[in-house]
């Protein structure tokens, strides 16, 4: 899998961290909150998304009053003590990055997050450390699948696309770093336990543990 890598860029939430599961937590109460209905439909509609991105679709689609900074500082402060404290890192996350700062890889990571939560995640389990580039989507002109985020990371660190290897959870995510001209690992996670044959179809290795990477045990799908 690393053959060649130069760099590697990481999603954030659901292949950094174990952080998925309470952005559907959150969703209900923030939908309870406003009288409106939480869906499953509603996660899968959003996936990619920026926060800006996120924001601007549930202005739309279910004509709120608050304004997209409004929203997106609700959101963040229903989130950031969860960052802080709840939060676990996914297996083998700290091995693998101490090991690719000892190899000389690049790194970085391209979030649909907000910089706050981001943040919040870094400084709870020490990532900053190993990274050479952070951005969020937010700060490019389109979210996942579009490859913004993933370009704009390569760019920062000074790589072609080509020599770069993304970590991504999702299916959007996934098509981002593919958009972007990347190979990509997809990373085993519960909240998209229901797509796992879509992630399998789009990506080139998958995981459920960074010790897979480096114990060469994990899957090559093409």
């Amino acid at each position: 899998m690393l053959t060649n890598v130069k760099g590697i860029i990481f999603d954030l939430d659901g292949t950094m961290i174990d952080s998925m599961w309470m952005w559907r937590d959150i969703d209900i109460e923030f939908m309870e909150a406003h009288g409106l209905l939480f869906t499953e439909q509603l996660q899968r509609e959003i996936e990619g998304m920026s926060f800006r991105e996120t924001a601007e679709y549930f202005i739309r689609t279910y004509r709120l009053t608050e304004s997209v900074e409004e929203l997106m500082k609700i959101w963040v402060r229903m989130a950031k003590e969860k960052y802080m404290h709840d939060v676990a890192a996914k297996p083998g996350l700290l091995r693998f990055l101490k090991e690719m700062k000892a190899r000389g890889i690049k790194m970085g990571i391209a979030t649909s997050n907000a910089k706050e939560l981001l943040d919040a995640a870094a400084d709870a389990h020490g990532i900053y450390d190993y990274m050479d580039a952070v951005l969020t989507a937010n700060e490019v002109a389109h979210g996942k699948p579009a490859p913004d985020v993933f370009l704009e990371v390569a760019k920062r660190l000074h790589l072609d696309p080509k020599d770069c290897l993304v970590f991504e959870d999702i299916p959007q995510g996934i098509r981002a770093g593919l958009n972007a001209g990347m190979r990509v690992c997809a990373m085993e996670d519960a909240y998209s336990a229901t797509q796992i044959n879509e992630k399998k179809e789009l990506a080139h290795y998958y995981i459920s543990s960074y010790d897979q990477v480096l114990d060469h045990t994990y899957e090559v799908l093409r």
